[in-house]
């Protein structure tokens, strides 16, 4: 299961090389970085990420990736220093915190390498001082995001090594490790959705205008407007009401996955059958934001026909909330928001002649809407890799240059009719003809 967990992220040229491993790392934490640089008393790795910040621009289909570049520094302290090897890898790691099997590493650990990078061909003698080795590599588009979830995490790491070797002796392994931020901006109109919903058996329609798209960072608007919310009863000479006694939103997360079994944990299959996908579908549902208001909205009872209640409702994230962006992934991770906002209203009623002898009915109806949200990177530029263009120069103009018109002669044009003779001037056949007599001469 752990293979084909892996073989989820993997590109095509790796799914045909079979380069899947599964590897343990117990107790790791992936909220924060390893240390960029580590030392011994002969080399010492240091390293340099020199492109943008990690985002995948559009979904997962239509993402073309993102670029990761940079150096790894090798600093040799002495002369003479030789490195046997020198390399570096780029791998994916899904760690499930609900596992299929607890307390098993294989369970709730798979790893996929994403790149490896050969830095080194062969063993090398370096001098003492700073050597650079560049590198880079294409994040594909389908690859999710980093996250951070009350069921698992999803980490990028980049490692490298290298072993020195003095007086041909094999000396410890210096090792570096870096967890990469992996960002995803999906790209959708910034145009309010509109939404109308109505709500029998009474005539209360609602009508509301929000964002879409929401970010981590920011408060966001959303327009509600209540019809309906009055009715004449003839019979009987009153007019009912429908009284907006109490508001409450609330951000929710809906995470899924698909928790994983390995090789010891996998339920048997029969001979001959076909391997399918095993696991455990996990999911779980939390609030990253919410807010109850008893007050703050315009109300208008002036009559039957014409009575609303308005008002505008500001929402965000909650100020600690560990939220994760909407991502869906092919190993079966998905992560989904939604606003929910529930009204409590309460049934009232008056004499059409003396509105303001209000009675209460004791009659009250909760209305609940929820609304699609997806949360989301802000996308900065929000160009992609192979949408950037070249660089501008300065005192370079944008065009080729320009070039003046020039004469050009026919391949019978003697090359001495194209020089002007140093003694004479051109086009004075006489004294030209004089000179080559004068020369033939002597």
């Amino acid at each position: 299961m752990g293979e084909s967990r892996s073989s989820s992220f993997s590109s095509d040229s790796q799914r045909e090389n079979g380069h899947h491993h599964r590897l343990s790392f117990p107790g790791m934490h992936f909220g924060r970085s390893s240390k960029e640089s580590h030392t011994s008393a002969l080399v010492a790795l240091n390293l340099k990420l020199e492109s943008p910040p990690i985002v995948l621009y559009g979904d997962a289909e239509h993402s073309t990736g993102a670029l990761v570049s940079g150096q790894l520094f090798l600093d040799v302290k002495e002369d003479g220093i030789e490195i046997e090897s020198f390399d570096a890898t780029l791998s994916i790691h899904v760690m499930q915190k609900k596992p299929f099997a607890h307390h098993c590493q294989e369970c709730a650990n798979q790893s996929t390498e994403l790149k490896k990078w050969h830095l080194l061909p062969q063993p090398l003698v370096l001098t003492k001082g700073k050597h650079s080795f560049p590198f880079s590599v294409l994040l594909e588009g389908h690859l999710p995001a980093t996250m951070d979830g009350p069921l698992g995490s999803i980490a990028y790491e980049f490692k490298a090594e290298a072993i020195p070797k003095t007086n041909g002796i094999t000396q410890t392994a210096v090792r570096l490790e870096k967890i990469l931020d992996v960002k995803r901006s999906l790209l959708g109109t910034e145009l309010p959705h509109h939404s109308v919903r109505v709500f029998p058996p009474t005539n209360i329609k609602a009508s509301a205008h929000y964002p879409h798209l929401i970010h981590p960072i920011g408060s966001y608007t959303l327009s509600l407007k209540l019809d309906g919310i009055a009715r004449l009863n003839a019979k009987v000479g009153t007019i009912e009401y429908w009284k907006l006694k109490k508001l409450t939103w609330r951000l929710e997360e809906t995470a899924k996955t698909v928790a994983p079994a390995c090789g010891r944990h996998s339920p048997k299959v029969d001979e001959g059958a076909e391997q399918q996908k095993k696991g455990v579908m996990r999911t779980e549902t939390r609030i990253i934001g919410e807010k109850t208001l008893f007050s703050g909205w315009k109300s208008n009872y002036s009559s039957a026909t014409d009575s609303s209640v308005e008002f505008e409702l500001e929402y965000s994230l909650a100020k600690h909330a560990k939220s994760v962006c909407d991502t869906k992934s092919r190993d079966g991770t998905e992560i989904t928001h939604q606003l929910m906002v529930e009204m409590v209203v309460s049934q009232e009623w008056a004499p059409v002649n003396k509105p303001a002898l209000v009675t209460h009915t004791g009659v009250g109806r909760i209305l609940r809407m929820h609304f699609a949200t997806v949360l989301t990177e802000r996308a900065g530029i929000g160009i992609s890799w192979d949408n950037e263009a070249p660089p501008i120069y300065q005192d370079v103009p944008p065009s080729p240059p320009a070039y003046s018109q020039e004469t050009f002669f026919d391949a019978e044009t003697s090359i001495a009719e194209m020089i002007e003779p140093l003694d004479g001037v051109a086009g004075d056949e006489q004294s030209r003809s004089s000179t080559e007599q004068g020369r033939a001469s002597i």
